[in-house]
């Protein structure tokens, strides 16, 4: 689906975020498996991403995401990101690294 290659492109650019694939997924499957991070139904466009530095750009993300939605048929949906987990690595300055 288009929209979904869009909305992954989108959130590329996007500092300390990336969509949430199950990592053993990437191994064995051949085709952009990115997309499997995305849902676009009707009314509602769902992204899951983990997060890899804090603090988190959900707004930035969102802002993004919508850029993508104007003038398509998805633009009055609702945005929903799912922050599905925190890369270990956005909880180093914690530790003092």
């Amino acid at each position: 689906m288009v929209i979904v290659a869009e909305l992954l492109k989108a959130l590329e650019k996007v500092d300390g975020l990336r969509p949430s694939v199950p990592e053993p997924a990437r191994s064995w499957i051949s085709w952009d498996v990115d997309a499997l991070a995305v849902d676009v139904e009707d009314g509602l466009v769902c992204v899951r991403v983990v997060a890899t530095r804090l603090p988190l750009a959900i707004e930035e993300a969102g802002a993004a995401l919508r850029s993508v939605l104007l003038g398509t048929q998805w633009e009055s949906a609702v945005v929903r990101i799912v922050v599905t987990d925190v890369d270990k690595r956005a909880l180093d300055h914690l530790n003092g690294s």
